[in-house]
């Protein structure tokens, strides 16, 4: 089996090969190929002994926000092998070739939307739940009023207030992914209301953009529903901008579908004599793998007068597989005791903040050794965002 980056027409081979584990349906094929050709993703292929390209692995690019610094973030996604090939191990030879390139190519950590957890695991990524999806009727929101102005975006207008208040709302959030112009509308605003049901609302108070909520229009046998794909706030303010919104459509939608990041439980704030009607669902759809261990220790928001000593396990990036002294922004190797042992699974969410210290030490790749009170005031749940998707 080789392992190489796919180039020239072998890129049209493995968009075949997403269509064939994905269900797509390709009509135009001479149309799919021009796409395919004007493609610059980084593609990773597994090719048989004989040349068949077996599987395939798109590694996307992101900024993002961490611990109030920028990092570089690959996104993984495309992850497939036709059926002839599966259970060869194709997939997570790619990953071994994969991961070691991208530590060389600087980048902090990876992240993904897992087919199955487990899978995952075994090349190192782990869980990262951040949000929660709310399901109600419009009438749960009838004691909230929205009196500003909601302003419809139609295509040929600009995209730039959304774009920085959005900018403004991520950057206190881990894994939020900085965004430009150009991404918020080809992978955000773009679309077509009337024809694509997908409709851009930005909320005014006096003037000042406060909030908006991009949302599609999904019907079923039975009602409408208003499924929320992105939303973004500015203090209070604007979250009861979005309420008194969204309450303004009882007569237009059976069900509302709202996510919140898990720092904002909308049943520890809402004001309504309806709250029994919501319904409250937390999300376990993405995943997230340390590439770099020594850069994420080093950015980690922590206390710069003490410090601590970390052992990280991981048998795939092996400038990874060590033992830190981390004091401030100061990362070093040491032979020193460690205070803490963990994976490089367990370390993704310590350090990202989607478990607290406290919770890992359930974790049966998580051993505290020493320095126990510090390593909790280090080691705490922090706000995670987390609204592109590939």
């Amino acid at each position: 089996m080789q392992i190489r980056k796919i180039t020239g027409d072998e890129r049209f081979e493995a968009r075949l090969i997403s269509a064939v584990a994905f269900h797509e349906s390709i009509e135009d094929i001479e149309k799919a190929k021009k796409e395919t050709e004007e493609q610059t993703d980084e593609d990773w292929g597994a090719f048989s002994d004989d040349g068949k390209l077996m599987a395939r692995i798109i590694n996307n690019h992101f900024t993002t926000f961490f611990d109030g610094n920028l990092i570089s973030n690959g996104g993984i996604g495309a992850v497939s092998t036709l059926p002839e090939y599966r259970a060869t191990g194709a997939v997570k030879a790619i990953f071994r070739e994969l991961l070691p390139q991208v530590y060389r190519d600087g980048e902090v950590i990876s992240t993904l939307y897992p087919f199955n957890h487990a899978f995952y695991r075994k090349v190192g990524y782990e869980t990262i739940s951040w949000q929660n999806e709310y399901t109600f009727a419009p009438g749960v929101l009838q004691n909230y009023r929205f009196g500003g102005e909601a302003v419809l975006w139609k295509p040929g207008d600009s995209v730039k207030e959304y774009t920085d208040l959005y900018n403004r709302f991520a950057s206190s959030y881990n894994l939020a992914a900085q965004r430009t112009e150009e991404s918020m509308y080809k992978a955000h605003v773009k679309g077509e209301y009337y024809k694509d049901r997908k409709f851009c609302y930005l909320l005014k108070e006096d003037k000042e953009a406060v909030a908006y909520v991009i949302f599609k229009d999904q019907k079923t046998d039975s009602e409408a529903e208003l499924f929320i794909q992105d939303l973004a706030w500015i203090g209070r303010k604007g979250f009861l901008a979005i309420l008194g919104f969204l309450a303004r459509f009882s007569a237009d939608y059976g069900t509302i579908k709202l996510f919140l990041p898990s720092d904002l439980d909308l049943f520890s704030v809402i004001q309504s004599p309806r709250a029994y009607d919501i319904q409250k669902t937390g999300i376990q759809a993405y995943m997230a793998r340390v590439i770099n261990a020594r850069e994420l220790l080093s950015l980690m928001k922590k206390p710069d007068e003490e410090a601590f000593v970390i052992k990280v396990t991981d048998d795939i990036i092996q400038e990874n597989n060590k033992t830190w002294k981390v004091a401030g922004k100061e990362v070093t190797l040491t032979d020193a005791s460690p205070d803490l042992i963990v994976s490089e699974k367990a370390l993704a969410q310590l350090a990202l903040g989607s478990v607290s210290l406290t919770e890992a030490m359930y974790r049966e790749d998580v051993e505290v050794c020493a320095n126990t009170e510090l390593l909790k005031r280090i080691f705490v749940r922090k706000p995670i965002l987390i609204e592109e998707h590939f």
